[in-house]
């Protein structure tokens, strides 16, 4: 393999900004059929970078690419935001229609997104197009990323778009907590992307799976996605699978994973309008420590465009038309989840359009002593709540076998406007005792 030391072509370590020097290499390295482009041991200021086919972008420990936070320093590409098409900055590393790039090494990217963050909130109009990600690459095949230290994103931090056959390896990323729209990694309409031993702590979601909104033309699924041996800590949610779903989502597992103090574990959001199918996820050996709700399946999510319609929250029956999302053939177990706050589960279809075909086993839920009410979910007329079990309405063939819910103030499951929901083996520990359940509810 062909390699291309950057200092080579003039980049020089905490001087003078980069780009063109780290640029005029990956180009090098193109023309003669790719190669390894190096990063050294230094800290090398730059504005975005664009990767090409066939190249490995490799940082060695100790090497710092630190990104610039002056717009001027970003080109405008035709792209994805929040999953609708339009003119974006580019990334901080980007490519479109390439195969076979790589992104490997001990070192860090570090997106320097503080002042991004603060024109974001105080000073928006300032902010001529969305602001960078970190690492985007749309409408590409072959995406290693392996190894490197991701930190401080400009906005989400990993987010490939239309592409495909991406894997994701021991990768850390760290945004601080309040850092907004910090997303750690977002596939969006892709096919074929392993996630795995991946440490993410961040602003938002840990790792969010979409295909696009209503209003994008292209709906692509995101298909074929296995998440595994990851800790996530801190996120709005661990695993969150929407509400930009209306290409589709299927064929998830998340296995063997830790979440830390995420407000919520396992989330799937949609709302009337998007249209597009969840279907076919299955979620095992999960650990859960201090989580508002562990488990949400909402239908009424009302964030973004249009969502305080009274069309996305009038709880009346519509006609199902392609605009009516639907989950279903989703399966859960194996489960831990300690010191929650809210509830132990929600799950709230449409009127018109069940949840369905959803199953928990071998589950433990225990509620929090010092229980910090909260809402669940995101959801027009819910109420704050405090330890309650499973929060169940438009829903049919939900099945919950040797669930125990601990701790809990109510009943631990509230069922309402649903068909038939299957409760065998199941337990509910509260302060005066513990109970068995095994019911059946239609």
């Amino acid at each position: 393999m062909s390699v291309y030391d950057i200092t080579e072509f003039g980049a020089v370590s905490k001087g003078r900004i980069c780009t063109e020097a780290i640029q005029r290499a990956i180009d090098e390295a193109e023309r003669h059929g790719g190669g390894r482009v190096v990063v050294p041991a230094g800290e090398f200021l730059t504005g975005a970078l664009f990767l090409k086919s066939h190249i490995e972008l490799h940082l060695m420990m100790g090497a710092t690419l630190l990104f610039s936070d002056r717009q001027e320093d970003y080109p405008v590409v035709a792209s994805r935001w929040e999953g609708v098409n339009r003119d974006v900055y580019a990334s901080c590393l980007y490519a479109e229609d390439a195969e076979q790039i790589a992104v490997t090494g001990y070192g860090t990217i570090d997106g320097n997104g503080e002042e991004w963050w603060h024109v974001f909130r105080n000073e928006p109009d300032r902010l001529l197009y969305p602001r960078p990600k970190l690492i985007s690459f749309d409408r590409c095949k072959g995406i290693t990323l392996r190894d490197v230290h991701l930190k401080d994103s400009p906005s989400w931090t990993v987010n490939p778009i239309r592409s495909e056959n991406i894997t994701i390896d021991n990768v850390t990323i760290l945004n601080p907590a309040d850092s907004p729209n910090t997303d750690g990694i977002d596939p969006e309409s892709c096919k074929n992307v392993r996630i795995s031993n991946c440490h993410i702590d961040v602003g938002d979601d840990c790792i969010a799976i979409k295909s696009g909104t209503e209003d994008s033309p292209d709906r692509t699924p995101c298909e074929n996605i296995t998440i595994t041996n990851c800790t996530m800590v801190h996120g709005h949610g661990a695993v969150v699978l929407g509400s930009e779903m209306s290409g589709d989502i299927r064929n998830v597992t998340i296995s063997n994973c830790v979440f830390q103090d995420t407000d919520r574990g396992i989330r799937l959001k949609s709302r009337r309008g998007r249209g597009g199918v969840v279907e076919d996820i299955r979620v095992t050996n999960i650990v859960m420590d201090n989580v508002i709700c562990p488990f949400i399946l909402n239908l009424y999510y009302f964030c973004g465009p249009r969502g305080k319609d009274q069309y996305v929250w009038d709880k009346n029956p519509y006609p199902v038309t392609d605009e009516t999302p639907m989950f279903r053939r989703i399966h859960f177990s194996h489960i831990t989840a300690r010191r929650v706050h809210a509830a132990a589960g929600f799950i709230y279809g449409l009127a018109e359009q069940h949840v369905s075909v959803v199953s928990f086993q071998h589950i433990e839920i225990s509620m929090a002593d010092d229980a910090i009410p909260g809402k669940p979910a995101m959801m027009t007329g819910i109420e704050d709540m405090a330890k309650r079990g499973f929060f169940i309405g438009c829903s049919s063939d939900l099945h919950f076998d040797r669930v125990t819910i601990e701790n809990h103030e109510g009943p631990p499951f509230h069922v309402e406007n649903s068909g038939t929901i299957t409760v065998r083996d199941c337990l509910s520990k509260t302060a005066s005792g513990s109970e068995a359940v095994e019911v059946t509810l239609s």
